[in-house]
């Protein structure tokens, strides 16, 4: 039986050993916190990514090895692929890591991006406002997600407080600065590269943010024809890029009608959670069978599809699964001010069954203005 192993202990993980089981596969997580909520459905090696030991004995114990988060140390990922097959590879994983390899990369292969500077000093700083303009966002390079690392510079006089917040970590984590797009839409790619090449995506979703984090996500994205097919386009050239093995998202900015690239997620994504109940073969699943060389699934929809995140505490299930599309997902956590701590989807068949559905759930659940966006979108 292969055992397939995670670097990374959270919902993902989670997620991705609850969709392996019917493959008959066997997981290990790797994680430095022992109440990891993936440890509830595989066992876990509890230490450091760095822990000698623990990668020791958790590359003795698998088969092949993927990622739950991409922000563990590069050092270790190497590690592990000189002596168990790993995917997506360090390097895909080390580009994703720092924005500005991430970026440099996307002017590379001609997908459009906002104007962007590395920044490594205060003086820098300033001559980059100067050339970009304002407003603009000060940057973390490494280990910034959900909104964290940032800090945005409406006038030249923000520099001093920008570089206060965030200049300290110049040195440790890098620093960049991107001009700040007006986008009218924000819009993302989920996409799948087998260990053959074979290359599928899901529809175009749209995404809705609070405070830097996703709040819901709706599939397909009322978009046209056109424009989803240039997403999908830059996601393969990503993808071939980077010789990509295993599930991605490409996020998107829509301003004016043309995309613009904002980041690259090297692993199953947030905006991607619909596809459990709402595609032929999920993220998690298409993950693990490109991972393991196998078949990829059918990415084709079976519905209109919207996910609602739950931060910080769970609500009420009873409003979503009294909905004859309602699917619930508890990832097993404790409440905390800004965490994730599970998700619901909302399958229909048409439009505006999906828009009454959201209507009912938001009601019930006092959360009109989580659904207010997407029905809007709906209409």
């Amino acid at each position: 039986m292969t055992t397939v192993g995670i670097l990374g202990g959270g919902q993902l993980a989670r997620m991705l050993a609850l969709s392996g089981a019917p493959l008959g596969l066997r997981f290990l997580v790797l994680d430095s916190a022992a109440d990891a909520c993936a440890g509830q459905f595989a066992p876990m090696v509890v230490g450091d990514y760095t822990d000698q030991a623990a990668l020791d004995e958790f590359a003795s114990k698998i088969d092949v090895a993927t990622f739950d988060f991409e922000n563990v140390p590069a050092e270790s990922a190497h590690w592990l692929a000189e002596r168990r097959p790993v995917f997506p590879s360090p390097r895909a994983l080390a580009v994703a890591q720092d924005r500005l390899a991430e970026k440099t990369l996307f002017r590379e292969l001609d997908i459009p991006v906002p104007d962007f500077a590395a920044i490594d000093t205060r003086a820098a700083l300033d001559q980059a406002i100067a050339t970009i303009g304002t407003p603009c966002i000060l940057k973390t390079r490494r280990l910034g997600y959900d909104g964290k690392g940032q800090f945005r510079i409406k006038t030249p006089a923000d520099a001093d407080a920008a570089w206060a917040a965030l200049g300290p970590q110049a040195d440790k984590v890098g620093l960049i600065l991107e001009g700040f797009v007006r986008f009218e839409r924000e819009l993302s790619v989920v996409a799948v590269r087998g260990r053959d090449g074979e290359f599928r995506a899901w529809p175009i979703t749209e995404n809705w943010h609070v405070d830097g984090v996703l709040s819901a996500s709706l599939a397909p994205a009322r978009t046209d024809e056109a424009l989803a097919a240039t997403a999908i386009s830059y996601a393969r050239k990503l993808a071939e890029a980077l010789d990509y093995v295993g599930v991605f998202a490409l996020e998107l900015f829509c301003r004016d009608g043309v995309l613009l690239a904002n980041e690259l997620a090297p692993r199953v994504h947030n905006s991607g959670h619909w596809t459990i109940e709402g595609s032929e073969t999920s993220q998690f699943q298409n993950h693990l069978r490109a991972v393991l060389g196998l078949p990829l699934g059918d990415t084709r929809m079976l519905g209109v599809t919207c996910m609602l995140n739950w931060i910080g505490a769970m609500p009420d299930a009873g409003p979503v699964l009294s909905e004859a599309g309602g699917h619930w997902h508890d990832y097993g956590k404790s409440s905390r001010e800004g965490r994730k701590v599970g998700h619901a989807t909302l399958r229909a068949d048409s439009a505006g069954e999906l828009a009454q559905a959201l209507q009912r759930v938001g009601e019930r659940l006092g959360r009109q203005e989580q659904v207010a966006p997407v029905i809007e979108r709906l209409a």
